[in-house]
């Protein structure tokens, strides 16, 4: 059951033990911890919900805006800031693993590659020959093939310590640094765009539903404690 309910059942429960067995220290201290309990569970509620009447209630959804704007500032401010960027960028024992763009380079198509090579040899001066063998066509048996050994020298090339040295230099020029810095801001703007006030409020009550529980129990006991020194000592 929820801990919020079972809080301010239990308060009412003494509250009314206390009023029909004519206990004083029994009411009071029920009616002390019922009153910080539900105290406690409207004030979560108006973090949440809109009341009327009630200023600065529905505060989270009210300022979604906001709220999506720091969610974009930390990200930019404390993960991709250019410090970051190079670390990463640099931050490989290997230079030639530290960009990895074989699975970029396997989902390329070569074909063009060795459609170019076929017009290069139909134009060069064993066109003639080629021809008299049967043409371009002689040549399709080899796609497959020279894709393979095109696509495997490339992935090779690419994981030289050459290769990512030189790669590394041009990532971290300035202006490309920056932009970089600028595709990834529009990015988070973007998916954060598709935030509503609705999702908003979702996200943040599920990740502090639980905890924000314990403040309507902790309410209840301080409140019933408050009661109990207060009924003792004579103050109600």
């Amino acid at each position: 059951m929820n801990k919020s309910v079972i809080t301010n059942f239990s308060a009412l429960l003494a509250v009314f033990f206390g009023y029909f067995l004519t206990n004083n220290i029994l009411f009071t201290v029920g009616l002390f911890a019922l009153s910080g309990a539900i105290t406690n569970w409207l004030a979560i509620h108006m973090l949440f919900e809109r009341v009327p009447f009630l200023y600065g209630s529905g505060v989270i959804p009210a300022r979604f805006e906001d709220f999506k704007i720091a969610i974009r500032n930390l990200m930019m401010e404390q993960f991709f800031t250019e410090e970051n960027i190079d670390r990463f960028l640099a931050g490989s024992d290997n230079p030639a693993t530290a960009i990895d763009l074989a699975p970029v380079i396997n989902k390329v198509d070569l074909s063009p590659a060795f459609d170019n090579l076929v017009t290069v040899v139909e134009q060069s001066s064993f066109g003639g020959m080629l021809a008299m063998v049967g043409g371009t066509e002689a040549l399709q048996p080899m796609r497959e093939p020279f894709i393979e050994k095109m696509r495997a020298s490339v992935i090779d090339i690419s994981q030289s310590e050459e290769f990512n040295h030189i790669l590394r230099e041009e990532l971290e020029q300035p202006n490309v640094m920056a932009g970089m810095r600028d595709k990834v801001s529009d990015i988070i703007e973007k998916r954060l765009n598709e935030l509503t006030p609705q999702l908003v409020k979702e996200i943040v009550q599920k990740m502090i539903h639980e905890h924000l529980g314990w403040l309507v129990v902790w309410g209840g006991v301080f409140g019933a404690i408050i009661g109990f020194i207060a009924s003792v000592t004579g103050n109600i």
